[in-house]
């Protein structure tokens, strides 16, 4: 079984959620299960300066303000941070508890996921469990790769200093992180199994019920599994991530009709009406009675100002499907 769990290694709640886990998987109905827990990012503050700030500076950022309500809805900054550390206390994680920096975490998720592909899932925990616990009871800045590199070392991952210097990991924690949103996950922590997902740090037991439960997910070609995690990031209105994913498809696939015509609608919806209408005008040219390519490139040519031009596939694609009328 596998077990995902979507989170930002600065959000107290991820923590706990990591304990509650734990205990969850303790229950004997589990003995003799094959389980791996497998770390994915997630961002709460995706604005955090590459130069970590003190936190209580930081805290009197409305912005800051914002960014943390998604780590614990309903509640402000201060009232989540009180409720943390009582419940964290709780969870035998301390003695000491809270965090001091405002911290970036992109280079933290960029070591986890280092560490699971070097190490798999056991090294990637043991390096989870430290960052979390540098950043939340040392009060250590895991903004700064001398942190993480020492992190690192005592989790018995010692390549991961010197990769950390390098751009490895960049691209696929970027990746990962459009397709958490593209699956929907909104919180710190979301833990998934299969295509079931329990979002927030849930009580031991009910997170024990949600794993025993399991969870089946249909593999899929990588390849199409891509195709639906970029249309779906253009259904939730992020159109340059889902360009970001359609990249390796154009680039492998450039001649298939699902891929372009993806490619032309984020295009359309991100303004980039250029690129948008040389897709289009390849696909109408390739299949003429596709009334959807030839309304598309018609608004495209519209909002390029070529008002006469986008006349004849407007008027073409209403006479092939009432809808565009």
């Amino acid at each position: 079984m596998r077990i995902e769990i979507w989170a930002d290694m600065v959000c107290g709640w991820a923590y706990i959620g990591k304990r509650r886990l734990e205990a969850a998987l303790a229950d004997p109905a589990f003995d003799g299960v094959p389980v791996e827990v497998v770390w994915r990012p997630f961002r709460i503050d995706p604005t955090a300066p590459a130069r970590s700030a003190p936190l209580e500076e930081a805290l009197a950022d409305p912005a800051v303000d914002t960014a943390l309500r998604v780590c614990a809805p309903g509640l402000s900054p201060g009232e989540n941070r009180a409720r943390v550390s009582e419940i964290a206390a709780a969870e035998g994680i301390g003695p000491r508890w809270g965090a001091a920096w405002r911290a970036s975490s992109h280079d933290a998720h960029r070591l986890l996921f280092l560490a699971h592909e070097h190490g798999g899932a056991e090294l990637q925990n043991a390096v989870a469990e430290r960052v979390m616990r540098a950043h939340f009871v040392d009060g250590a800045d895991i903004g700064d790769r001398r942190t993480l590199a020492a992190v690192a070392a005592e989790a018995g991952f010692a390549a991961g200093a010197a990769l950390l210097e390098t751009d490895a990991g960049e691209d696929e924690v970027r990746e990962l992180l459009l397709i958490g949103k593209a699956r929907g996950v909104t919180t710190s922590p979301t833990i998934v199994v299969g295509d079931r997902a329990l979002a927030g740090a849930q009580p031991a037991e009910v997170i024990r019920e949600f794993i025993a439960r399991g969870g089946h997910r249909r593999e899929l070609p990588d390849e199409v599994e891509r195709l639906r995690h970029a249309e779906a990031l253009l259904d939730r209105r992020d159109p340059l991530g889902s360009l970001v994913l359609l990249r390796p498809l154009l680039d492998a696939y450039g001649d298939d009709r699902n891929v372009l015509m993806l490619a032309a609608r984020a295009y359309f919806a991100s303004a980039q009406l250029g690129r948008a209408r040389a897709t289009l005008e390849r696909l109408v040219g390739d299949t003429p009675d596709d009334s959807y390519a030839r309304h598309l490139l018609g608004r495209t040519l519209q909002r390029q100002g070529l008002a006469e031009q986008a006349v004849p596939h407007l008027s073409m694609a209403a006479a092939m499907s009432p809808e565009y009328d």
